[in-house]
């Protein structure tokens, strides 16, 4: 009686947990977090230039390798989240990381010693007369920017996911809830995104790098300590052991049991359900994609019907197992093919700051500050985003019965259609800009164009929207369909598209320079063919979404086995054993 009274207990315990209390605090460290991030990845480029005295080219490409490096260590980060540490845990520890990198940042910026003596008056071309910095001034400033990566890379695989983990899909309210989160997940993460490319970048350009850098540790202290508030409200995940190796062992498995005949009934395959302390396991259904894994689940017991004794991990797998590497074999080509939409977000932040050092960026009386101007397509999101979530999302549930509104694989090709044309839109204004310089006779001038910056408004804007669309489809699609063993990995691989964005951006235009004879290669935008760039991306966006639909449309979605808890409990009667094996 004493044990049934202490987990009715817990069971009300845990319902007293999550919901939209707990994930206040989930949005209040993304934006802080976030705040700090983006307004580094916009301006930081700056402070390599003007203060470590790098050159321009290797200013450009030390920030990309730290924006690519930050996106592709989220696959640590959620590996670690999913095999050790719950992923209220693994933020606590990684933002701690990322907070020591900022302090680094912030007392190399306030000590000249610390620093190369700056350059003043000196052209991008005579840079090699300036003093160099000193391999201890670059190793610290490498120490402090690579800690901030791997911080970020931590925060980003375990954060969408420890909000998601608030609410639960079998509950049809909390799945339209969950739906929800993810809206204003992408909300927060906008919000604090503009605080950081205005207010913090006006810091770092009028008051100081080590102010920038020493608010950018405050705040993400204050992330820290505001994730940490809610801990009694969370529902907390149990790490449940390295989902690389479940997959690895599939392979093998399969690899070793590769001459045994394929099983035609479900019930010849291996498959345990898990009753300890009433929780139920995912219990995923077999698929007829990539059959030659089912063999890893293949029993070879008398008569097929129970495991060998001699059979281990690495020579038998269950089939939730096996369904689990399928899912990721399955979600590769969906995240490969948002990778180019990534290449031309990257070609907006570079571009585009550029386009704008030569256009007029008085707002009035105001001087907005170049690394400020993806201001644009944030204000844009923050109007959309509860646009989206408040008008769209409930009439299209209607007709459609999804809480989402529309599925995952919808709304990300709506995203990749809308970037496309937001190539093209670039491609028309950045036309329009070169004809105002060749009709003012400012080919070869460093004035600024009689063209108002917020021309580019318009590519920012529709990038805007494909980035809503996409970015929220991307870490919902891989949190719903993920395994409950993966989540933090499967979230982290979403952000891992943006990871390989940034690499191949720099080569993209190596590439295109080489092929095409020099269209970006006169540092001088107004004689380089940077709309022919831009429209030879849009043309590749058009070709990528061709085989984005093929990709979606060969995809399966997963399916879990409603029955299996009626299974499991009906066979708790008749066996003491924790498990049973799949029966027919």
């Amino acid at each position: 009686m004493d044990i049934n009274r202490d987990v009715k207990v817990k069971q009300r315990t845990e319902t007293r947990k999550g919901g939209n209390r707990a994930v206040l605090f989930v949005y209040a460290m993304e934006a802080l977090e976030n705040m700090a991030f983006v307004s580094n990845a916009v301006s930081l480029v700056t402070y390599f230039f003007g203060y470590m005295n790098f050159s321009l080219t290797k200013s450009a490409t030390t920030l990309t390798n730290f924006m690519g490096t930050a996106f592709l260590l989220s696959l640590f980060g959620g590996f670690i989240s999913d095999t050790y540490l719950s992923r209220f845990k693994t933020c606590v520890v990684f933002g701690s990381m990322e907070i020591l990198g900022y302090a680094i940042l912030a007392v190399q910026a306030h000590f000249h010693r610390l620093r190369p003596v700056p350059c003043q008056g000196v052209a991008p071309d005579e840079m090699y007369k300036c003093e160099h910095a000193t391999s201890g001034q670059v190793g610290m400033l490498f120490t402090g920017m690579y800690l901030i990566a791997l911080g970020t890379g931590g925060v980003k695989a375990a954060l969408p996911s420890l909000g998601a983990d608030q609410f639960d899909i079998k509950d049809p309210k909390e799945a339209n809830q969950l739906s929800s989160f993810f809206n204003w997940f992408l909300f927060s993460l906008t919000v604090g995104a503009a605080i950081g490319v205005t207010f913090l970048v006006y810091i770092s350009t009028y008051q100081g790098w080590d102010w920038s850098f020493g608010l950018c540790t405050i705040a993400v202290l204050s992330s820290v300590v505001f994730v940490s508030m809610g801990k009694s409200l969370y529902r907390n995940n149990t790490p449940k052991g390295s989902p690389i190796v479940r997959i690895f062992q599939v392979f093998v498995a399969s690899a070793r049991n590769r001459d045994l005949p394929l099983p035609s009934m479900n019930d010849q395959l291996h498959e345990i359900y898990d009753k300890e302390a009433g929780e139920q396991e995912e219990i995923l259904e077999r698929t007829d994609q990539f059959r030659f894994l089912d063999r890893a689940a293949i029993m070879q017991g008398p008569g097929n019907r129970s495991p060998s004794e001699s059979s281990g991990p690495w020579r038998l797998c269950t089939v939730t197992q096996v369904e689990e590497t399928k899912i990721l074999l399955r979600m590769l080509p969906i995240i490969l093919s948002t990778v180019f939409m990534n290449t031309c977000l990257a070609q907006l932040q570079t571009f585009t700051i550029q386009q704008s050092t030569t256009m007029d960026t008085h707002l009035g009386r105001f001087k907005v500050p170049g690394a400020s101007i993806p201001v644009i397509p944030l204000i844009f999101m923050s109007f959309l985003v509860p646009l989206y979530e408040r008008i769209f999302v409930p009439v299209v549930r209607k007709f459609t019965g999804i809480p989402t509104g529309i599925r995952y694989l919808q709304r990300i090709g709506v995203g990749l259609v809308l970037s496309a044309i937001s190539m093209a839109v670039a491609g028309i204004v950045e036309t329009h800009r070169k004809s105002v310089a060749v009709k003012h006779n400012m080919v070869d001038s460093n004035a600024p164009l009689p063209m108002s910056v917020f021309w580019l408004g318009y590519q920012y804007a529709i990038f805007g929207a494909a980035d809503m669309f996409t970015l929220v489809g991307i870490l919902e699609f891989f949190y719903a369909e993920s395994s409950a063993g993966m989540k933090s990995l499967a979230t982290a691989i979403s952000w891992s598209s943006l990871a390989f964005g940034y690499f191949i951006s720099s080569v993209a235009v190596q590439v295109v320079n080489k092929l095409s004879g020099g269209w970006l290669a006169n540092n001088n935008l107004n004689r380089d063919k940077l709309n022919y760039f831009y429209w030879l991306l849009a043309g590749l966006s058009i070709v990528n979404f061709g085989v984005y639909l093929w990709c979606a449309s060969w995809y399966r979605y997963k399916k879990v086995e409603t029955k299996a808890l009626e299974k499991a409990s009906s066979s708790s009667s008749s066996s003491p054993s924790t498990g049973v094996t799949r029966k027919a």
